[in-house]
């Protein structure tokens, strides 16, 4: 079956992880991406840390399956040269600064005169306008500034580093698809292209609408580490095992609660968490503290519980449910080895069915843009 975007172009001006993500989701959908580097150094990411081939395994996972152009954007003939690709492209991904790419005779404007079916998504921190449009910051802060940092809490109160690229992944590249695909159905009527502002710290406030609903509705404003599903609830905590290793519980209804009350042995007085939030959650830490991991997993086996023990990500790798659903199948190969390719959100449906890929060399695509003429 014919890949959904067999035919499209995509010019990837992006670099790090949020634009080469986005296009990797494109082009696991059947697109064609080029990227388009820095001659000499690429993308900042193939210098990094460990090597897997010629690059980084972190440039190697984000950008399999595409092609590259090398090319220094502030050369006089730059345009010319990317002219023919510029004629053909659909979408074009960009993550500098705003009024970066307008300098370069690469802006929106620019482009559409060239191609006005031509969708351009710029991917931000602060987006193109308003007073922070050219503050450097990274996901960290965009994570803070947003106000989802802060309902975290550890023990001391204090804000926890998240253990993912929040804003980068579910600010900036998903959104950055949403709105491609949304853009080319759109194009599909009016025949026209668009620019798309994508903000990181704006797509933030989306994961948040329990609270920004509890505050404005209600004057509710969250507490760090005091809400549902932030800390405040026995019934959506981490508890420490006998083994020193921890159990994500999550019985919210109160049937689930009710089956781990059951399950754990919970003294009766605890069972009604409402009265005495913070007796329950002591009770059930004890409880929990009694035995090790295996005897939780052992006796919450077939029960609705909703409890899990945490994993490690070398532990989740090898979970069975995992591997059965075929999710490490796809292979990355670079030098002579293979490593799981980055499972991504495209259903299998959608993507090819060739066992692995490589990413590209730096400029090994460079024919694209050269006068074959004078070859």
């Amino acid at each position: 079956m014919k890949q959904p975007l067999a035919g499209v172009c995509v010019l990837d001006f992006s670099t790090l992880l949020p634009g080469p993500l986005a296009t990797l989701l494109l082009a696991e959908a059947g697109a064609e991406v080029i990227k388009i580097e820095r001659p000499g150094a690429g993308d900042e990411m193939r210098t990094y840390e460990p090597k897997f081939g010629a690059a980084s395994v972190n440039f190697a996972l984000l950008n399999r399956g595409k092609r590259s152009v090398a090319i220094d954007l502030k050369a006089p003939d730059a345009l010319s040269r990317l002219r023919p690709l510029l004629e053909r492209a659909d979408v074009v991904v960009e993550q500098f600064r705003p009024g970066v790419m307008d300098r370069l005779g690469l802006g929106y404007a620019a482009l559409a005169a060239i191609n006005p079916r031509i969708i351009y998504c710029a991917i931000t921190g602060y987006g193109q306008t308003g007073p922070k449009a050219q503050v450097a910051a990274h996901d960290l802060n965009y994570v803070a500034e947003s106000g989802l940092l802060g309902l975290s809490a550890g023990a001391d109160g204090a804000p926890i580093v998240p253990p993912a690229l929040i804003a980068d992944i579910a600010g900036g590249t998903y959104p950055a698809l949403i709105n491609i695909l949304l853009a080319l159905r759109q194009r599909d009527a009016s025949g026209r292209g668009c620019k798309l502002d994508v903000a990181m710290a704006d797509n933030l406030f989306t994961f948040m609408y329990w609270a920004l609903g509890n505050g404005q509705a209600a004057g509710a404003w969250p507490r760090p580490g005091g809400e549902l599903v932030t800390g405040g609830s026995p019934r959506y905590q981490i508890y420490r095992t006998q083994d020193g290793r921890f159990l994500a519980a999550a019985p919210l209804e109160q049937k689930f609660w009710d089956n781990f009350c059951a399950a754990i042995e919970l003294a009766q007085e605890w069972r009604d968490d409402a009265r005495d939030p913070g007796g329950t959650r002591t009770a059930v830490a004890a409880c929990i503290a009694s035995a090790t991991s295996s005897v939780w997993r052992d006796r919450f086996k077939g029960k609705d519980v909703c409890c899990a023990i945490v994993a490690s990500v070398e532990e989740a790798l090898a979970d069975p449910h995992f591997r059965a659903r075929g999710l490490f199948a796809r292979q990355l190969a670079a030098g002579g080895r293979e490593i799981g390719a980055l499972p991504v959100p495209i259903d299998a449906a959608f993507r090819d069915t060739a066992a692995a890929c490589a990413y590209p060399a730096l400029g090994e695509n460079n024919d694209l843009i050269e006068d074959r003429g004078a070859r």
